[in-house]
């Protein structure tokens, strides 16, 4: 590859970025379809392994996915909704118990003066109505901009349309891509890519229904020992737990505060500790393993950094993204490392020679 080659893919990449930077606004139904697409792939393609034509395969996993929304709305959008209404009920509450009861048992426990905290002041300037009946607020809000609606509208129509489109024609737009891949690098562009799909593959699926088991996990859990927000707090444990030990972490802290509030006694507490105790148990020893594996090869410190880079760069759309890209720049920085580590620059240089010459710069520096 000549200079100039080089630098040619070099703009040509900066184009295309600052090209969907540009766009990150509308990107957001595109992006969701493609990762819906991605992951239904496999199912369509066992699907036409069993005779079934490709649009076939595609309609039925829309018809399953249909069934499953379906089935996500009728039982528990209105059991959300019913907690979000406990919650409008049992924030007042909370608050008076936390500051009567819970508040003078740290201080005694700890020595620390909690009480000079206007806790009441705090307490007022939360909006528990407000709260309380967030899906009918957002709604409302979103039917007085009419922008806004028809934008809301056009997602919700566009998402499953981008699906199906792309779904169908998968397999044949990845045969697409690779055509013009130059045949001198395809052998290694191809290795790149079916490593980086194992992975992507293994993340974003496993990831998923590790989420979904542990949000029921959590939310059964809590119901049963009589947690009044048990399903609230577990399906907020459940996608938390996108990001290692988050889930965990905002689930037991709002479950022990919930239940200290509710039962004031040590029984439930320790319940609570016990249901989170297991899920934990089954999350390391069963539900990673199996759904993910070992084969991430991201850091907890890792995807945290991702997570928080990606929202501070392109807000929602730097969320959505900010895990696959991971990912792949994790296999692309193992194949760099490889190729230094075999390369003459790494080879010409023994440790030793290495920190000499290193030694020598700092001496001429300090000269």
């Amino acid at each position: 590859m000549t200079e100039s080659q080089k630098w040619l893919i070099l703009v040509a990449l900066l184009l295309v970025v600052g090209f969907f930077y540009a766009l990150s606004p509308i990107l957001s139904p595109f992006l969701i379809a493609m990762a819906l697409a991605y992951m239904g792939d496999p199912l369509a393609d066992k699907l036409e392994e069993w005779g079934l034509s490709r649009t076939m395969a595609v309609s039925l996993c829309f018809v399953f996915l249909t069934l499953i929304l379906v089935l996500v709305g009728v039982f528990l959008v209105p059991s959300l909704a019913n907690q979000f209404r406990t919650l409008a009920e049992f924030g007042p509450v909370a608050l008076e118990r936390f500051e009567t009861q819970f508040i003078p048992w740290l201080e005694a426990q700890t020595g620390l003066a909690l009480q000079s905290i206007d806790w009441r002041a705090i307490g007022a300037e939360i909006d528990w109505k407000e709260t309380g009946t967030l899906v009918t607020t957002t709604i409302k809000r979103i039917t007085n901009s009419g922008f806004v609606l028809v934008a809301f509208v056009a997602n919700l129509v566009l998402v499953p349309v981008v699906t199906f489109y792309l779904l169908r024609d998968w397999d044949v737009l990845v045969a697409r891509v690779g055509t013009l891949i130059p045949r001198a690098y395809y052998g290694k562009i191809r290795e790149l890519a079916q490593e980086c799909h194992e992975i992507l593959g293994a993340f974003i699926r496993g990831q998923l229904l590790v989420m979904l088991a542990l949000g029921i996990l959590y939310s059964v859990g809590l119901m049963l020992i009589g947690v009044r927000l048990g399903l609230l707090i577990g399906m907020l444990a459940g996608l938390a737990s996108i990001v290692p030990y988050m889930g965990f972490v905002v689930g037991i802290v709002a479950a022990l505060i919930a239940a200290f509030i509710q039962f004031h006694d040590v029984m439930h507490i320790v319940l609570v500790l016990v249901v989170f105790g297991i899920g934990q148990m089954i999350e390391g020893m069963v539900l990673t393993p199996l759904l993910v594996g070992d084969r991430i090869g991201l850091h907890p410190v890792a995807v945290i950094f991702a997570i928080l880079a990606g929202g501070q760069l392109f807000g929602f759309i730097g969320i959505l993204i900010a895990l696959p890209v991971a990912a792949v720049i994790m296999v692309l920085l193992r194949h760099i490392h490889d190729f230094y580590k075999g390369s003459s620059l790494y080879a010409n240089l023994s440790e030793e020679e290495l920190e000499v010459e290193i030694l020598e710069e700092m001496r001429q520096e300090d000269a």
